[in-house]
């Protein structure tokens, strides 16, 4: 979830939304599952060092996208600020969500995560100039009221560490504000391949810190959340591409069952009463501000 891919928008009448919805739903499978095994890292492995070596895997699928995009040419940088400040913002993003993995159970961390959209609505009337009306404004605190229940403040066992998402969550919703404004001049891959160079810089920058020696054991570990979060990528980018984002993006959360389901096999973690009102308030708040933008863009 730290870092979700750059879309591409859909065509115009995309003919294909039954294979559209399907690479959504596998996507939200491989990216949970990807999160679920990270989550299993953080104990051993400083968050640098997971990022580092996680983006290591990830970046030989990059040059296979890019071979399939048609070569070195995709990896194009026209926007050299806005890619920079892009990558700056899934930097910030992946160490405040993986830290959150460290102290939450899944469920938690990818709750709180879905509020991601709701900052791009709450910040997109001062960074795009887009009309948001009142609907949607009301949906957004409805929706940050969802994590205060997932919190508990003022109980004793009130979750500080939701601080850790929800601040990934900011930036990730700032990630997609300026994809936005550089998806004219810059592809899919190039994106990509800029913003994960710079993850992996960002993390081999932390060795001085201290790392923990790598177990020849967890090095599958590592292989494999690359290639679930490359391939995750990949098919959400096709998800888009083939099917209208209205028809697809709410297909993103169900990754909120698998959150549940793959926290409870491998970490016996079940979620709270608390957690599933708050987590319910949150969703249902992302698709009352899908359902109202959709709506406006129709319009226009």
């Amino acid at each position: 979830m730290g870092s979700g891919p750059a879309t591409e928008p859909a065509r115009e009448g995309a003919a294909a939304p039954a294979r559209a919805i399907v690479c959504m739903l596998i996507g939200v499978v491989l990216l949970s599952l990807n999160d679920a095994l990270i989550k299993s890292l953080t104990q051993d492995y400083p968050v640098g060092e997971i990022l580092f070596l996680r983006g290591v895997f990830v970046c030989p699928w990059i040059m296979v996208f890019a071979w399939r995009a048609g070569g070195l040419s995709a990896l194009r940088v026209v926007s050299v600020e806005g890619q920079a400040l892009r990558g700056v913002c899934v930097i910030a993003s992946s160490f405040l969500f993986v830290t959150g993995l460290r102290y939450l159970p899944l469920a938690d961390a990818i709750a709180v995560a879905f509020t991601g959209p709701l900052f791009v609505t709450a910040m997109a009337p001062y960074a795009l100039g887009e009309r948001v009306g009142w609907r949607r404004r009301l949906a957004v605190l409805a929706g940050f009221l969802g994590v205060l229940i997932m919190a508990r403040p003022g109980a004793e066992a009130m979750q500080w560490a939701l601080l850790f998402p929800l601040g990934a969550a900011l930036c990730g919703g700032t990630r997609d504000l300026i994809t936005r404004r550089i998806s004219r001049t810059e592809t899919t891959v190039s994106v990509l391949f800029v913003t994960t160079l710079m993850v992996v810089l960002a993390g081999l920058a932390t060795a001085p810190l201290g790392w923990a020696p790598l177990r020849a054991g967890d090095l599958w570990v590592f292989a494999s959340s690359g290639t679930l979060i490359a391939g995750a990528h990949y098919l959400m980018i096709e998800a888009f591409r083939l099917g209208e984002a209205a028809l697809v993006a709410p297909f993103k959360y169900t990754s909120m069952v698998w959150a549940v389901l793959f926290g409870f096999l491998i970490f016996g973690d079940l979620p709270d009463a608390s957690t599933l009102l708050g987590a319910g308030v949150v969703v249902l708040a992302g698709f009352y501000v899908l359902r109202r933008e959709t709506r406006g863009r129709r319009r226009r």
